[in-house]
């Protein structure tokens, strides 16, 4: 598997002492957190050569599997068009071109919604953003926000060069292209117009990468004249903007782990002041959207997995909570998506996304009716709905075997009328089949498990396999349709996604079971899940490798610590494996919200040998571990590339059977936590990574016939 001629890098140990609780541990590799620094470049370069070296072999393989994926893929294509205001927007990709190509069109109330061929143009067709062209000359482009004024002539986007999450602001004439404005930088995430288009809201981040202040600026002044609307001083809350979907307010929630605090600001009167709408109390949880007169609110005043209530928009607070809708048990109400005639409600059934609609007539409100789910595995979310004054609702379908599908649902005969399904050239559904599997964890919980395999493939304890999980931040993994995944597919491979405890996808109380000093439930399961497919013949006892991101890749290395002999190969992407040495230091970005979801270790002696008992770079052993694939990028502000930079020399120092089972790692040099920005440079990445997986158990050629 590997080039066992070609030694690892080194990096020179520097002893930092880190004392607490009467704890005290020796980190040898601290010294890699400084990405200034010269000799920590040319040790992350020493890393990326190795591996280069080490996986010289797959690069044959690594082409055929971008290749697949490519050929499934409508490289030039169009999305379906959404109306807002008088115009029709949509996007546009073209083969060869890395990124979307924003465009619009005039609408016609006489005229149907225009549905070109992907080549073709549509009458009356403006360009509002090539980003193919804002990304020309960058090693790195990402488009922030993309928002046009009320009055529909000037477009507001932000963007970031470097990977760090922090945007720079222009506004431009639509008609001209001209850049009307381009004073303000190294904003947050979140655009909102005023009504008249002379004002626009945005949000800046502290030093801990903390979106902390909403600020107004008056279009064509410097950023010094920019006013404070909103400080936010408590380090466990962070701030999101939004316009309302009817485009008269400005919507600001206050948000941490487990309390919420929402305020409006009247966007006609963009200098006014906000008002909340029910002050923060500990524990309530809940989220506004404006309906007219109304506000809806979705919150878990009493119960844990959220109610629907309504309250007249002139006096919002939980007093005035009249209720609108509850769900069964396990049903978890996520949010409420208002129109002038009905609402929809996203929310979790049976371990799915599922969408409840409600009519509306003269203030009543109509009983919920749930949107038609297509198969076991089919989930449906609310698509694209910019015009609040539509009388059809766009959802999106979608499965492990199903390609996304967007429909325009009437929400009084719940009709649904096919309006695009994402075209996969050569695929053929009938040769796979997908199912769910309920493991029982070895606490008794029920754990489910999405399944996918060729339909060749049978549980005769041979095949290979692959198990993908999350488990935190209540983040639910559901069933999608990946055209990389037909190429594991094609190969014999049998796909699993785990949906563990601390994830969302049974509710609330799914995740509060695997976060704090609940954490290890989430690795138990990911284990219990790996032995099923095991114990049920589905995969061959030395054929299983695993994969997981950020949170997940913190899963991947927890469990390779507890059971290393499950797996083959595992890759961990952006991983957080240096949890509690992050969790430490309130000074690094985002820690001190982190303390909701993990404990506060530097409080807590109880939560510190708990986080210690578990976090993967603590706690390698001598083992025969299984190769491992840490992947990470530079400028990442999330996870810090530091932490699989140390894990993996910890690793290195401790493991056995390094020549058949490498540890590398991979340092994208100019990208940030999603990886490389465009999409042909992401899908070849992504190959390379299952290239890695595919060789570890000798999957490396097509089923006969797949």
């Amino acid at each position: 598997m590997s080039n066992s001629s070609v030694a690892p890098p080194q990096a020179k140990q520097v002893p930092v002492v880190r004392e607490h609780h009467g704890d005290r541990f020796v980190d040898p590799y601290e010294w890699l957190r400084d990405g200034e620094d010269p000799e920590v470049i040319a040790h992350l370069e020493a890393e990326n050569a190795f591996t280069e070296a080490q996986t010289e072999h797959l690069k044959p393989l690594t082409e055929r599997v971008y290749t697949e994926m490519r050929s499934r893929i409508r490289e030039t294509d169009l999305s379906v068009p959404v109306r807002m205001g008088g115009w029709w927007y949509y996007s546009r990709t073209r083969e060869g071109e890395q990124y979307e190509i924003h465009c619009r069109a005039p609408y016609d109330a006489a005229q149907p919604r225009p549905m070109p061929a992907p080549e073709e143009s549509v009458v009356g067709e403006q360009v509002l953003l090539d980003t193919n062209a804002e990304a020309r000359g960058q090693e790195f482009y990402e488009l922030g926000d993309l928002e046009v004024s009320v009055d529909s002539t000037r477009l507001a986007l932000s963007y970031d060069v470097r990977g760090d999450e922090r945007y720079d602001l222009e506004v431009r004439d639509i008609a001209t292209g001209e850049v009307v404005d381009d004073a303000v930088r190294e904003i947050g995430g979140g655009l909102v117009w005023s009504r008249s288009g002379d004002h626009l809201f945005y949000t800046r981040r502290d030093d801990a990468w903390r979106a902390h202040q909403v600020w107004r600026h008056r279009l064509g002044t410097p950023t010094a004249e920019d006013e404070l609307v909103l400080q936010e001083d408590d380090e466990l809350f962070s701030l999101v903007v939004e316009t309302s979907r009817d485009e008269r307010w400005l919507v600001v929630h206050a948000e941490s782990r487990t309390t919420t605090e929402a305020s409006l600001l009247d966007l006609d009167d963009p200098t006014g002041a906000l008002r909340v709408v029910e002050p923060r109390t500990p524990g309530l949880d809940y989220s506004i959207e404006a309906d007219g007169d109304r506000v809806l609110v979705t919150h878990n005043a009493s119960r844990v997995d959220f109610d629907l209530a309504w309250a007249d928009i002139s006096a919002p607070g939980r007093e005035h909570w009249q209720p609108l809708l509850t769900g069964a048990d396990g049903d978890r109400i996520i949010a409420a998506h208002t129109f002038e005639t009905y609402i929809a409600v996203s929310m979790r059934h049976g371990g799915l996304p599922v969408v409840r609609v409600l009519s509306k007539d003269q203030g009543a409100y109509g009983e919920p009716v749930d949107v038609a789910t297509d198969g076991e595995l089919s989930r449906v979310a609310v698509g694209s709905n910019p015009a609040y004054d539509t009388d059809v609702l766009q959802v999106v379908i979608e499965s492990l075997l199903t390609p996304w599908a967007v429909y325009d649902l009437d929400p009084v005969t719940q009709e649904r009328t096919l309006l695009k399904q994402r075209e996969v050239p050569g695929y053929q559904p009938e040769n796979y089949v997908e199912e769910r599997l309920w493991v029982t964890a070895r606490d008794g919980a029920k754990v489910p498990m999405s399944l996918v395999h060729h339909r060749s493939v049978v549980a005769d304890g041979t095949a290979a396999g692959f198990i993908y999980g999350y488990g935190s931040y209540e983040v639910s993994i559901d069933p999608y349709f990946s055209a990389l995944r037909l190429s594991m597919l094609d190969r014999g491979l049998v796909y699993a996604i785990a949906h563990v405890r601390g994830g969302g996808e049974m509710g609330r109380g799914w995740y509060d079971e695997g976060k704090l000093l609940a954490k290890k439930a989430t690795f138990t399961d990911f284990i219990d899940c790996s032995k099923a497919l095991v114990e049920t013949g589905w995969v061959a006892p030395d054929r299983l490798v695993a994969e997981g991101g950020s949170a997940g890749g913190l899963l991947i290395g927890a469990v390779i610590n507890d059971a290393p002999e499950l797996y083959r190969a595992v890759h961990a992407a952006v991983p957080f494996v240096d949890a509690l040495t992050t969790i430490l230091d309130p000074s690094l970005p985002l820690t001190v919200g982190e303390w909701e979801e993990w404990g506060n270790p530097l409080k807590d002696p109880e939560v510190y040998a708990y986080m210690k008992s578990y976090t993967p770079y603590e706690n390698v052993r001598p083992a025969r571990y299984p190769a491992v694939l840490a992947t990470t990028s530079l400028n990442d502000t999330r996870v810090f590339f530091v932490e699989p930079a140390k894990w993996v020399q910890v690793l290195r120092s401790t493991v056995t059977d390094q020549d058949e089972r490498p540890v590398l790692l991979r340092t994208e040099m100019a990208a940030g936590h999603g990886g490389q920005s465009g999409r042909y440079d992401a899908w070849r990445q992504a190959a390379f990574e299952t290239a890695f997986l595919l060789d570890a158990v000798d999957a490396t050629e097509p089923l006969g016939g797949a």
